[in-house]
């Protein structure tokens, strides 16, 4: 789905990416972390054309992105950039839904059903009249999701799409992004918040001075204190608390009810 090999990209002759190569398949949900300034944005950016590789190459679906018009990609790759008020163009939710089906080619027939679909799964099905910059911060964020829903990307990229969101949004949001993966659908999460990656990503990429310095499972990053260091990032809770007990289970598969039967038993050994 996504391959990148090789990429290197400068701003105003320094290097941001130094030798980026990665394969991701269709139906993996990722999480892209790493400290600021460590190039995130602009890997992003080379998914869906902003940017073009001056070395080395990325490919979405077979497609190389040099070949391509950045109006192609975005019919593959949505974005839900981190403030929604990046995004947001239109006077209404529905003609903002309507805008982004226009410029990816959807056909005219399909837009009613499309936005209607789109507006339930965000629950802003009463709110498509509205005017979204008179809605709530965390609506403008489902208004800008319900966008990019619409037009059935292969790709998703969350970028910190949680922030400002209370507990609620944040679980609507996740939950839609791993329904999209289930699917099949390829999910890219860029985040800081380790209590999201180990409960939805099957996969981490950790981006350091424009360079992945590792791609494992979630797991094998908790469970590496130097490279969460490095990386600018913390344990999530329950991992911590699992540490400080002794639990020594494969952490992959660590959950409260798991960290609960070690604790259980543990006291069963002690009263014995």
């Amino acid at each position: 789905m996504i391959r990148i090999s090789n990429l290197r990209a400068s701003i105003k002759k320094t290097e941001i990416l130094r030798g980026i190569s990665v394969h991701v398949k269709a139906g993996e949900f990722i999480a892209l972390v790493g400290p600021n300034g460590a190039g995130k944005t602009t890997l992003l950016k080379h998914l869906n054309g902003l940017l073009k590789p001056t070395v080395g190459t990325v490919e979405i679906a077979g497609v190389d992105t040099k070949k391509s018009r950045t109006s192609e990609l975005a019919r593959r790759v949505g974005f839900l950039f981190q403030n929604p008020d990046q995004q947001i163009l239109c006077m209404t939710v529905r003609e903002e839904i309507r805008f982004g089906l226009r410029h990816c080619g959807v056909p005219k027939e399909e837009w009613d059903a499309r936005i209607e679909a789109a507006a339930v799964r965000t629950g802003l099905s009463k709110k498509l009249d509205a005017d979204p910059f008179l809605l709530t911060r965390s609506r403008r964020q489902r208004v800008a999701l319900a966008s990019v829903l619409a037009t059935k990307p292969e790709i998703l990229v969350l970028d910190e799409p949680t922030s400002a969101q209370d507990e609620a949004e944040t679980r609507r949001v996740m939950e839609i992004s791993r329904d999209l993966s289930l699917a099949g659908k390829t999910v890219i999460l860029v985040s800081h918040d380790m209590e999201l990656v180990a409960k939805y990503a099957h996969r981490v990429l950790v981006l350091i001075d424009g360079k992945i310095e590792a791609d494992c499972a979630p797991a094998d990053l908790f469970d590496n204190d130097e490279l969460l260091s490095r990386a600018a990032l913390s344990k999530p809770g329950l991992h911590r608390i699992a540490r400080a007990l002794g639990y020594d289970g494969r952490t992959n598969s660590l959950s409260i009810a798991s960290l609960a039967d070690h604790i259980q038993s543990r006291l069963a050994g002690v009263s014995s």
